[in-house]
Protein backbone atom coordinates (compact mmCIF):
# COMPACT_ATOMS: atom_id res chain seq x y z
CA UNK A 1 0.00 0.00 0.00
CA UNK A 2 1.09 3.65 -0.91
CA UNK A 3 1.83 5.92 1.43
CA UNK A 4 -0.47 9.31 0.91
CA UNK A 5 0.95 12.82 0.66
CA UNK A 6 -0.60 15.82 2.46
CA UNK A 7 -2.54 16.80 -0.86
CA UNK A 8 -4.05 13.45 -1.31
CA UNK A 9 -5.08 13.43 2.33
CA UNK A 10 -6.58 17.10 2.15
CA UNK A 11 -8.44 16.04 -1.23
CA UNK A 12 -10.08 12.79 -0.04
CA UNK A 13 -14.44 12.91 0.33
CA UNK A 14 -13.70 11.35 3.62
CA UNK A 15 -16.96 12.75 4.91
CA UNK A 16 -19.35 10.10 3.97
CA UNK A 17 -23.12 10.08 4.51
CA UNK A 18 -26.03 8.27 5.26
CA UNK A 19 -30.11 8.76 4.91
CA UNK A 20 -32.79 8.13 7.74
CA UNK A 21 -36.48 7.67 6.71
CA UNK A 22 -38.32 10.11 9.50
CA UNK A 23 -42.14 9.25 9.18
CA UNK A 24 -42.98 11.55 11.87
CA UNK A 25 -41.61 14.48 9.25
CA UNK A 26 -42.40 13.34 6.13
CA UNK A 27 -39.52 12.05 4.74
CA UNK A 28 -35.75 11.49 5.00
CA UNK A 29 -32.76 12.89 7.03
CA UNK A 30 -29.28 13.03 5.52
CA UNK A 31 -26.65 13.52 7.71
CA UNK A 32 -23.21 13.48 7.52
CA UNK A 33 -19.89 12.58 9.19
CA UNK A 34 -18.65 15.40 11.09
CA UNK A 35 -14.99 16.53 10.65
CA UNK A 36 -12.41 16.30 13.37
CA UNK A 37 -12.92 19.90 13.97
CA UNK A 38 -16.65 19.68 14.13
CA UNK A 39 -16.35 16.51 16.78
CA UNK A 40 -14.15 18.38 19.31
CA UNK A 41 -16.22 21.39 18.98
CA UNK A 42 -19.67 19.22 19.80
CA UNK A 43 -17.47 16.67 22.57
CA UNK A 44 -16.15 20.87 24.14
CA UNK A 45 -19.91 21.63 24.22
CA UNK A 46 -20.42 18.53 26.64
CA UNK A 47 -18.36 19.86 29.21
CA UNK A 48 -19.46 23.70 30.31
CA UNK A 49 -17.45 25.94 32.61
CA UNK A 50 -19.53 27.35 35.64
CA UNK A 51 -16.70 29.47 37.41
CA UNK A 52 -14.41 27.33 38.88
CA UNK A 53 -16.37 23.88 38.09
CA UNK A 54 -16.87 21.73 35.29
CA UNK A 55 -20.49 20.54 34.60
CA UNK A 56 -21.70 18.24 31.73
CA UNK A 57 -24.11 19.75 29.58
CA UNK A 58 -26.26 17.56 28.29
CA UNK A 59 -29.09 19.82 27.52
CA UNK A 60 -30.77 19.20 24.21
CA UNK A 61 -27.71 16.94 23.36
CA UNK A 62 -29.18 15.16 20.52
CA UNK A 63 -30.51 18.19 19.39
CA UNK A 64 -27.40 19.66 19.12
CA UNK A 65 -25.93 16.77 17.01
CA UNK A 66 -28.18 15.96 15.08
CA UNK A 67 -28.23 20.01 14.25
CA UNK A 68 -24.51 19.69 13.27
CA UNK A 69 -24.76 16.12 11.21
CA UNK A 70 -28.06 17.02 8.91
CA UNK A 71 -27.30 18.72 5.67
CA UNK A 72 -29.02 19.39 2.58
CA UNK A 73 -28.81 18.25 -1.22
CA UNK A 74 -26.06 20.58 -1.46
CA UNK A 75 -23.80 19.11 1.71
CA UNK A 76 -24.60 22.30 3.36
CA UNK A 77 -25.78 22.17 6.91
CA UNK A 78 -29.56 22.33 7.53
CA UNK A 79 -29.70 24.08 10.94
CA UNK A 80 -27.19 26.03 12.67
CA UNK A 81 -26.30 25.80 16.23
CA UNK A 82 -28.51 28.23 17.10
CA UNK A 83 -31.51 26.18 16.22
CA UNK A 84 -30.49 23.62 17.65
CA UNK A 85 -33.05 24.81 20.23
CA UNK A 86 -35.58 24.36 18.33
CA UNK A 87 -35.38 21.60 16.52
CA UNK A 88 -35.16 19.80 20.25
CA UNK A 89 -38.44 20.72 20.56
CA UNK A 90 -39.66 18.30 17.89
CA UNK A 91 -40.69 14.87 18.42
CA UNK A 92 -38.83 12.78 20.52
CA UNK A 93 -38.95 9.31 18.94
CA UNK A 94 -38.53 11.22 15.20
CA UNK A 95 -35.08 13.06 16.92
CA UNK A 96 -33.65 10.32 19.09
CA UNK A 97 -34.21 8.00 15.35
CA UNK A 98 -31.68 10.66 13.49
CA UNK A 99 -29.64 11.05 16.38
CA UNK A 100 -28.73 7.55 16.89
CA UNK A 101 -27.75 7.10 13.42
CA UNK A 102 -25.61 9.78 13.35
CA UNK A 103 -23.85 9.32 16.87
CA UNK A 104 -23.01 5.20 14.97
CA UNK A 105 -22.47 7.20 11.79
CA UNK A 106 -19.72 9.15 13.51
CA UNK A 107 -18.55 6.16 15.46
CA UNK A 108 -20.10 7.88 19.03
CA UNK A 109 -20.38 4.74 21.28
CA UNK A 110 -22.71 5.22 24.34
CA UNK A 111 -19.40 4.34 26.36
CA UNK A 112 -18.08 7.47 24.50
CA UNK A 113 -20.59 9.82 25.68
CA UNK A 114 -20.26 8.49 28.96
CA UNK A 115 -16.60 8.97 29.36
CA UNK A 116 -17.19 12.16 28.23
CA UNK A 117 -19.34 12.99 31.30
CA UNK A 118 -18.73 10.97 34.18
CA UNK A 119 -16.44 13.13 36.04
CA UNK A 120 -18.65 16.12 35.68
CA UNK A 121 -21.88 16.76 38.25
CA UNK A 122 -24.89 17.74 36.63
CA UNK A 123 -26.57 20.97 37.78
CA UNK A 124 -27.69 19.53 40.84
CA UNK A 125 -24.37 18.10 42.22
CA UNK A 126 -25.46 14.40 41.50
CA UNK A 127 -22.79 12.41 38.95
CA UNK A 128 -24.15 12.64 35.46
CA UNK A 129 -25.79 9.55 33.98
CA UNK A 130 -24.90 8.66 30.32
CA UNK A 131 -27.44 9.65 27.16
Amino acid sequence: MALLTADEILGADDLPTRDVDVPEWGGTVRIRTLSGKERDAFEASIAQQKGRSTRANLENLRARLVAKCAIGPDGKRLFSDSQAVALGQKSSAALDRVFEAARKLNRMTEEDVAELTEDFPEEDGEPSSSA
